[in-house]
């Protein structure tokens, strides 16, 4: 069982889960593995063609275990430590203790490490030995490697990619150093205590991996490695930190979540190295078979990057720049299909072209063009970055979605509406349907966006973009007064996951209260229990909306059952199939939290706010929420709101904000003062009066 009881953030294990996909990953924005595995994954590496394309497998040095040569079992005991981003595996025998710790560098994103220490416990002078078990081989089914000259005591190999993910296209190179690993290890009889460092570094050329290999080595002799890893980690989960007054559980998941998530992005001082993406199981897996082969879907644009826009909006962007560097790709798929514009694939790798293995799904489930937009939206409603669109290829990309969405529509004399027509929804158990509510409602939103923006930047717009987001259908019965998913759904069909819910939030489609919690009681009932984890998230945000707190609850207990102990590593699905170390699932826990309790909601001018706690849960505490170039400390209870804006961006400055309550009060948030007022609905907006 897993000690969290006191630090929710550390979680500690006398024994490994039987399945070792439920292992923790270590991970940083360009490696990643599980703990104890013989392979790595780069980031943007992958091999194999179209729908073969999977991440490709670089052998991995750092994959071994420890085990004590003694005829009686010593004592174990492994930890994942939130707050440092380490994980250990102890050996406690009488006379000593031996330590293996493993690490992916934060700030340097190409080089991780282990180390090894031994400690005598007692006044023996006898050596003590420790066996080191490696399956390391330097050989890959997806890399075709050759051995290179050995570089400041390290080994060296380098090759290519097998296959290329498109016909003629580029093969990725892999370049790796690793420092010689012995199969023994003898602390002397002289010896108290002695630590044997281990660096691995892996880029895309020599040079770098070769400079980041030799950083390494200058830390290791200064004795600052593991500290400068650390203290780069450590910097992110302050600024990121996310704390509630609630039960032990509830708090242990919200750290697990945290270090997952935050494991996937870039560090704050490394925007030369080129972001590739976060796919539903993480960088640590997606080899050929596992975590749909490490492909990006809407799970990044729609479940992560939420959380992550609030916390850390230079992330945010990274993965925005993504999107944009595939948006050739995204054009060709548009073409292919007999559409204008961009078409973002279901499944994307590192082009942008569709390597969904199954056609269905690349042909129909169109919704994640929308979905790409809307990240777009949030960022630019959350900062204001013109830059991003002006000179960083973001406006080509909402223009080439609009495009595609009107050529995707065909106009109806009998209805006098636009349809979308042969799409499968979210809910993935339909597929051909016409006008699915949630894909019809996100290509509004893609057309109603991309024409404020085109007014923001001064550039003519085609006026047939808010003409067709006017009349676009989205079904609606009016005698029941809900959502049908598409058109001729019949009340009571099984849904696979969260789909009509997604309108309330995130969309925020305009509806009553009435429809709102109709289009709640219409799905809860007929979604699929054993499907995948970030859907009970949705509809306890939709709850918690509604003032329903208990109802809530209950859809967000369901979450805990896609949670693995001891090392909170989620599961897609509720019986452990699926994808593992399930980044959507905890992304839609983490919208619960940032956007559920507190009830954030972006919007084109303002950041609403209307908390509401379930009874168990009495205080959050968020320590950098963003917006317009301001950091917010935000601490909310039943009784008691309290904001303080703690930094402020200087270049480009920030806006002056203040709070405004629904009852017509205003607070100024001015840097280094804390306001406070009672809990109750209201919004952050630009101060009217005051001037950056």
């Amino acid at each position: 069982m897993a000690d969290g009881e006191d630090e929710p953030g550390v979680f500690t294990a006398t024994a490994l889960p039987e399945d070792p996909r439920l292992l923790p990953t270590v991970t940083n924005a360009f490696l990643g593995t599980r703990v104890f595995r013989d392979i790595l994954h780069a980031a943007g590496v992958y091999s194999g063609a179209a729908g073969d394309t999977h991440r490709a497998d670089v052998p991995s040095p750092l994959g071994l275990r420890m085990a004590a040569p003694t005829a009686h079992s010593p004592a174990e005991s492994f930890t994942l430590n939130t707050w440092t981003g380490t994980f250990s595996h102890t050996i406690q025998s009488p006379g000593y203790t031996a330590t293996h710790q493993l690490y992916a560098h934060h700030s340097l994103v190409h080089l991780m490490a282990f180390s090894i220490t031994i400690r005598r416990l007692d006044g023996s002078t006898h050596p003590i030995t420790i066996q080191l078990q490696s399956l390391f081989v330097p050989q890959s089914q997806d890399l075709d490697l050759t051995p290179g000259p050995d570089f400041q005591g390290a080994h060296y190999i380098y090759g290519q990619t097998l296959v290329p993910e498109v016909e003629g296209g580029p093969r990725p190179t892999v370049h790796m150093l690793w420092t010689p690993i012995p199969q023994w290890l003898t602390l002397a009889g002289e010896e108290r205590e002695r630590c044997w460092q281990f660096l691995t570094a892996v880029a895309g050329s020599e040079e770098e991996a070769k400079r980041s290999y030799s950083a390494g080595l200058s830390l290791l002799a200064a004795g600052s490695l593991l500290r400068s890893h650390i203290r780069a980690w450590t910097a992110l989960r302050r600024g990121c930190s996310v704390e509630l007054d609630g039960p032990p559980a509830l708090r242990q998941a919200l750290h697990g979540c945290l270090y997952y998530l935050l494991s996937a992005i870039p560090p704050r001082d490394s925007p030369a190295v080129p972001f590739h993406g976060i796919s539903p199981g993480g960088l640590s897996n997606g080899t050929r078979g596992e975590d749909y082969w490490g492909h990006v879907f809407w799970d990044q644009d729609t479940w992560m990057f939420p959380n992550i826009l609030l916390l850390y909006p230079e992330a945010a962007r990274a993965i925005l720049q993504y999107r944009i560097r595939t948006l050739e790709g995204a054009r060709r798929n548009a073409q292919e299909q007999g559409y204008e514009g961009a078409k973002f694939p279901w499944e994307s790798a590192a082009t942008g072209r569709e390597v969904c293995p199954e056609e269905i799904y690349g042909a129909q489930e169109i919704h994640v063009t929308g979905d790409v937009l809307m990240a777009f939206e949030q960022y630019y409603c959350t900062t204001q970055d013109q830059k991003l669109f002006q000179e960083d290829g973001g406006w080509e990309l909402v223009e080439a979605v609009a495009q595609y969405w009107c050529s995707r529509m065909v106009w109806s004399e009998e209805e006098q509406l636009y349809h979308i027509r042969g799409v499968m929804p979210p809910d993935e158990y339909h597929s051909q349907v016409d006008n699915s509510a949630y894909t019809n409602a996100v290509a509004r939103r893609s057309l109603n966006f991309a024409a404020d923006m085109a007014r923001d930047l001064l550039l003519p717009a085609p006026e047939e973009w808010e003409d067709r987001a006017r009349r676009i259908k989205v079904p609606f019965d009016e005698e029941r007064k809900y959502h049908p998913e598409y058109d001729g759904y019949s009340p009571g069909e099984p849904v696979k996951q969260a789909d009509v819910v997604l309108l309330g939030f995130p969309l925020m489609h305009p509806m009553s209260a009435e429809v709102r919690r109709n289009d709640l009681e219409m799905y809860e009932p007929v979604t699929d229990p054993a499907g995948p984890a970030m859907t009970w998230s949705m509809f306890a945000v939709g709850w918690l909306e509604l003032k329903e707190l208990q109802r809530a609850w209950s859809q967000l207990e369901k979450c805990f059952s896609n949670i693995t102990e001891p090392f909170k590593v989620w599961v897609e699905n509720s019986d452990g199939s699926g994808a593992v170390n399930f980044l959507t699932g905890m992304g839609g826990f983490l919208q619960v939290v940032l956007f559920g309790f507190t009830g954030f909601r972006i919007t084109r001018s303002r950041l609403l706010f209307d908390p509401a706690f379930p009874d168990d849960i009495t205080k959050l505490q968020i320590s950098s929420i963003s917006y317009l170039g301001n950091k917010l400390e935000v601490t909310i209870t039943r009784e008691e709101m309290r904001m303080e804006v703690t930094e402020t961006s200087q270049d480009p400055p920030a806006s002056p904000l203040e709070a405004v309550l629904e009852s017509g009060q205003r607070f100024p948030l001015c840097e280094g003062q804390s306001v406070s007022f009672p809990t109750a609905p209201g919004w952050i907006q630009r101060s009217p009066s005051r001037t950056p």
